[in-house]
């Protein structure tokens, strides 16, 4: 009788990689938060020192996966070569950026918000500049790399691409709560319909890098406005995440993504992990 935790091929099965590499991501996320001696206090330094360590621990995770749990090449995770991948990062961050500057300019408009500078606008771009970094490796490639490139890469071999995104959404809004990130039923909602979308994403290009644009354009612009490393006051925060951080956004950026990728979206199909 064939071991239902293995493969064929003697590999575990992937709903036994799928949970060891989420709970391996979820106990480095928390290393990096709780598990070393930056203190749980926000200033730039802790913020570049977690960003960084997050990338060094996650990619070299990610890759022993795919090599010895997986023994699929790397390329199957959605990571083109750079032209290309540029090309994807630049259209997810438009996916956000252009909805995301309607939503401003109806909110300021209307007069649903007032946002006020703390700090001159030089020291704003410079705190922008540097977020962007920050955000990059400590939320969008390794966060992007782990859920919609190895977990939605092996749960699409077993379900269908509809049900794979569904379950990396899932997955994603669990690991919020787990470390942390999502301790509200808003911000886990919000972690859920995030992953939604990220992961359509990833069925419409069949790559990562529109994903790490979109998430890199959301939470640098988010952080700017919200958190202990804001730069700006803003008064009715609650319409400004409705309309312009999330609204809007997820809704016209999934729409463009859908519609400049209609003819490659298929719901229903399963994609083999490929040997070669």
């Amino acid at each position: 009788m064939s071991d239902p935790r293995t493969t064929p091929d003697s590999r575990l099965a992937p709903l036994w990689r799928i949970l060891i590499v989420f709970a391996v991501a979820v106990l480095l996320w928390l290393f990096v938060y709780h598990g070393t001696p930056l203190g749980d206090d926000y200033d730039r330094f802790t913020h570049a020192a977690r960003a960084v360590l997050t990338t060094v621990l996650v990619i070299p995770m990610v890759v022993a996966a795919r090599r010895l749990l997986d023994r699929r090449p790397w390329t199957g995770l959605g990571l083109p070569s750079p032209r290309v991948g540029l090309r994807s990062l630049a259209l997810g961050m438009a996916c956000w950026l252009i909805p995301a500057a309607i939503g401003f300019a109806l909110c300021l408009g209307f007069g649903w918000v007032e946002i006020g500078l703390r700090t001159s606008a030089a020291d704003s771009l410079r705190v922008a500049a540097l977020l962007v970094v920050l955000v990059f490796l400590y939320e969008a490639l390794p966060e992007e790399l782990v859920f919609r490139g190895y977990l939605q890469r092996n749960l699409v071999t077993v379900v269908p691409a509809w049900q794979a995104v569904i379950g990396q959404a899932a997955l994603f809004t669990l690991f919020g709560f787990l470390v942390g990130a999502a301790a509200s039923l808003d911000r886990l909602l919000v972690f859920f319909v995030f992953g939604l979308i990220l992961g359509g994403f990833r069925v419409a290009t069949g790559d990562i890098w529109a994903g790490i644009g979109f998430h890199l354009a959301f939470q640098t612009v988010a952080q700017l406005f919200d958190g202990p490393g804001a730069v700006f006051d803003v008064t009715g925060p609650g319409i400004l995440s409705i309309v312009a951080l999330g609204g809007l956004p997820f809704s016209l950026g999934w729409m463009a993504m859908e519609r400049l990728h209609r003819e490659r979206l298929n719901w229903r199909a399963l994609e083999p992990d490929p040997v070669r």
